[in-house]
């Protein structure tokens, strides 16, 4: 596979850093070390090509992020990887400012994330990673006909469906994750469909079954929050999206980081407001001006506590939160919206005993974006979108995509090649007493 091939390392010749997985996070760390000189730096994929999401691609989803907080422009906006430099390099710059949106579609974000991974020489795809251990002071990693060493690893594999355990033995064409809605969906015809999950992602499947499926009788959508309720996309409240947000969160303990996690989940995880006025809108209309009878049932404050087959289809057991009471419902079909979660590649198995787990059995992160585990401290495993306990909500986001990885460039350096000092804020996360850590992330090596 790496036969005549300078962008890959022969065994021997330990590169600087080999990148597992390459979605948004390590496409931008890619595109970061790509303006960075003395950087022996590669990435590998699975996949044949670069496709972001593509389970759930469904029609007119939207960005729920700023399009300046792309793979580089926060911290390095003159790089030709940026949003901007992708709308000139195809003519539509005045097109896309004029047609005004108040979100990006997120097809177009696509299209910019798969012209970046065309055209960068540090990326291989069709390149899956078989097994990765450590010899002495460096990684090796196996793939299915060739290998590479490198004294550092960064994993940007993202994260895996997270599946209600109740669910795990219907998996399959009527059960199924929203990650696979895309695929599926056209395919779906039964008359009355559960969707499990109140946050963007199931308003998107509930919004596409609405529009798409004429023989829909019956819908039920399920959520364990009060209510269907918005994204908090207000100015005070997207602080927590700001790099002095992490380091006032990076300060707290493990308790007092989860208080705040759960303080600020509806500043990434509700609904748009775009999603959930086309909602209540489609339902308006079949209701009073298409005169078709859709029995659609919100039903908030439910957890789903089994789930068994009932006649060729599903019957739910429900409890109701807001009132204690236990309800009965029947599905042909049940889309999982019920989010997802880190987990460590298989290729990793041989170094998991050396690799430091919590309470939760969730990877611990360093403050520096590194796995803690019993190797040499100069031979490090970063971890992309791994840190949403450790390091904050905005960890599994976009926002923070390029100030995580800058912080990673630097920690890799050992000085800071990127300004990362922080901002002025407007809002004062921390007591007199405490000092910012953002230094300490940078070079503590």
């Amino acid at each position: 596979m790496f036969a005549n091939n300078d962008r890959a390392n022969p065994v021997g010749e330990a590169m600087d850093l080999a990148g597992i997985g390459i979605g948004p996070s390590n496409l931008s760390l890619a595109s970061l070390l790509d303006g960075v000189p003395n950087v022996r730096a590669h990435f590998y994929e699975s996949r044949t090509s670069f496709d972001w999401h593509p389970g759930m691609m469904l029609p007119d989803v939207e960005l729920q992020s700023s399009y300046l907080k792309d793979l580089v422009t926060p911290v390095m906006p003159t790089s030709p990887w940026s949003f901007i430099s992708y709308l000139v390099a195809h003519k539509r710059l005045y097109a896309f400012l004029n047609a005004q949106y108040d979100a990006v579609p997120r097809r177009e974000f696509a299209q910019y994330l798969a012209w970046v991974a065309s055209q960068l020489k540090n990326l291989t795809f069709d390149a899956t990673v078989r097994e990765v251990t450590f010899d002495k002071d460096h990684f090796l990693v196996r793939f299915d006909n060739g290998a590479v060493s490198s004294r550092n690893l960064v994993l940007g594999t993202g994260t895996t469906p997270s599946v209600p355990s109740w669910a795990m033995p219907f998996l399959g064409e009527t059960c199924f994750h929203n990650s696979e809605a895309r695929r599926r969906l056209p395919a779906l015809n039964g008359a009355r469909i559960a969707v499990i999950g109140g946050g963007q992602s199931g308003g998107e499947v509930v919004e596409a079954l609405l529009n798409s499926k004429p023989g829909l009788k019956e819908l039920n959508w399920f959520s364990r929050r009060h209510n269907f309720e918005p994204i908090n996309d207000t100015a005070f409240s997207n602080q927590v999206f700001s790099p002095e947000y992490v380091y006032a969160y990076l300060n707290l303990n493990n308790d007092q980081k989860i208080e705040a996690l759960k303080a600020s989940i509806l500043t990434s995880d509700g609904l748009s407001i775009s999603t959930i006025n086309a909602i209540y809108r489609r339902l308006y209309s079949l209701r009073y001006l298409e005169n078709r009878n859709i029995d659609a049932k919100l039903s908030p404050n439910r957890d789903v506590i089994q789930v068994e087959l009932d006649k060729g289809g599903y019957r739910l057991i429900v409890r109701n939160r807001f009132d204690s009471g236990v309800e009965v419902a029947h599905a042909d079909a049940i889309i999982l919206a019920t989010g997802y979660q880190f987990k460590l590649p298989d290729a990793f198995a041989g170094l998991q005993d050396r690799i430091q787990f919590d309470r939760n059995n969730r990877p611990a992160l360093s403050d520096e974006y590194c796995l803690n585990w019993n190797g040499p401290k100069q031979n490090r495993i970063f971890a992309q979108n791994a840190g949403r306990y450790s390091h904050g909500i905005a960890d599994s986001q976009l926002s923070l995509m390029a100030w995580r990885s800058a912080h990673i460039i630097n920690s890799l350096l050992g000085h800071s090649h990127f300004d990362l000092e922080p901002h002025d804020s407007q809002v004062n996360w921390q007591s007199s007493g405490h000092h910012a850590v953002g230094q300490s992330m940078a070079v503590d090596y």
